[in-house]
């Protein structure tokens, strides 16, 4: 029938029965199971040349702006310019308080922890400044985690941990 249908010579159908054989019915099947797939990376920080110096930043991404709900503390200033205060309002009122300030001292501890990641980055950029503003890794220094340390004024273990699969956008790579 094919033979019939696009005029073609028994050799040639035999030619390109012989290619379809050879494909992959399912090319995307590579994809899955245990072969890793290609993901792509938001890095932590981004260096920039701004002027011939280097500016550097925390991507945003990683670390969302948070802040609680003004409903909440609404609902506390109610309370308090209110006269009749029965034992559930006061019940309601101590459950609420516990969870914002729960909720503040998660804010700050992101906050804090976004200034640490600053501060370390920030060295490493000083002790790698020639290497970050050319992409040159002859300029690379050599550098330990204890004189990082020592500069930012934390412990090595807390360095180690906040460098630790930390990536930086340049513009030269992905470091």
């Amino acid at each position: 029938k094919l033979l019939q249908k696009y005029g073609i010579s028994q050799d040639h159908l035999k030619k390109t029965i012989h290619e379809i054989e050879k494909l992959n019915p399912k090319p995307g099947g590579s994809f899955t199971g245990n072969n890793k797939v290609t993901e792509n990376i938001v890095p932590d920080f981004a260096i920039r040349i701004n002027d011939g110096e280097l500016e550097l930043t925390l991507n945003g991404r990683n670390a969302p702006s948070l802040h609680v709900s003004k409903d909440y503390q609404e609902m506390m200033q109610t309370y308090k310019d209110s006269r009749d205060k029965s034992n559930s309002q006061k019940d309601a009122v101590q459950f609420i308080k516990q969870k914002l300030d729960s909720a503040k001292w998660f804010i700050d501890a992101i906050q804090q922890r976004q200034q640490t990641l600053l501060k370390t980055m920030n060295a490493i950029l000083r002790f790698q400044y020639d290497y970050f503003l050319e992409g040159d890794e002859a300029k690379l220094k050599p550098m330990v985690l204890k004189d990082v340390a020592s500069f930012v004024g934390l412990d090595i273990s807390t360095v180690s941990r906040i460098a630790s699969n930390k990536t930086v956008q340049t513009d030269f790579d992905v470091i």
